[in-house]
């Protein structure tokens, strides 16, 4: 998934996807992309991007897989941060 593919086209149920776009529409990046990416200093919104798309892919192997640890509510904030921060930097 590069910065400029819509999440809405890449392999994910229509159902994660939806629950996200709803999540996006709350999405404050001062108070949660730090606790997202488990990090003090917030990155640019590229730097943020490319860090969400890599967690997102591995949320969405292990929900392939069917690993135990897989938490939906975890993929839902991290594709919601995901699509708040490309809206942000415009490329939504």
């Amino acid at each position: 998934m590069s910065i400029h593919t819509p999440i809405t086209q890449n392999t994910r149920p229509r159902i994660l996807v939806k629950a996200a776009q709803i999540s996006a529409q709350t999405y404050v990046r001062e108070k949660m992309l730090g606790n997202i990416l488990n990090v003090s200093k917030l990155p640019s919104h590229a730097g943020a991007i490319t860090m969400l798309q890599e967690r997102e892919t591995f949320l969405n192997e292990s929900r392939i897989t069917g690993e135990a640890s897989y938490k939906i509510h975890h993929h839902i904030t991290v594709l919601s941060a995901l699509l708040g921060e490309m809206h942000l930097m415009g490329t939504t």
